[in-house]
């Protein structure tokens, strides 16, 4: 008997210490500048990561086929809401060879920052994309600080963790 309850205490403490670690798993810290771009942007205007510099800037990869970036999408633009008077800002980059379909869709997922058209995989190339979503924290000198692959519920509280340590500096 005593040692069936140990056994369980052991299994639910594993699960805890599993679950507790991939809450963070999804982030890295990276560095380096971040690669400057030029991109056509969901105004018409051509948007320049290099514009941006002396915000803090988040680089979201992202596509509308992807079920994890439809649901993070809302999260993004109350991040966007909250932090955007401080001198943050989001790019969202789409990563579509044709963005009829991501228009379409920000048609229902509204979004107040801008969002980019990577037609040519140009610049997700130039980040390494290898998942979808991918997340880039540039700070405000333009250098990159956090890669984010993928996307699960919960990722949007680390993602204003950094965010904030970023604009402090």
């Amino acid at each position: 008997m005593i040692s069936l309850n140990c056994k369980k205490i052991g299994i639910i403490f594993t699960m805890l210490v599993m679950l507790g670690m991939t809450s963070s798993v999804n982030a890295s810290a990276v560095k380096g500048k971040a690669p400057d771009f030029t991109l056509k942007s969901n105004s018409g205007k051509n948007l320049k990561l290099s514009e941006f510099r002396g915000q803090v800037v988040m680089i979201n990869f992202w596509a509308s086929w992807c079920a994890p970036c439809r649901q993070e999408m809302p999260h993004l633009e109350n991040l966007y809401n909250k932090y955007h008077k401080l001198g943050f800002t989001i790019l969202g980059v789409n990563v579509e060879e044709n963005s009829d379909k991501a228009k379409s869709l920000l048609k229902d997922i509204k979004v107040s920052f801008p969002v980019l058209f990577d037609t040519g995989n140009s610049v997700s190339k130039k980040y390494n994309v290898s998942a979808m979503p991918s997340t880039v924290l540039v700070d405000r000198n333009g250098n990159m600080r956090f890669l984010h692959k993928g996307y699960k519920p919960g990722y949007e509280n680390d993602y204003a963790k950094q965010i904030r340590t970023l604009i402090r500096e």
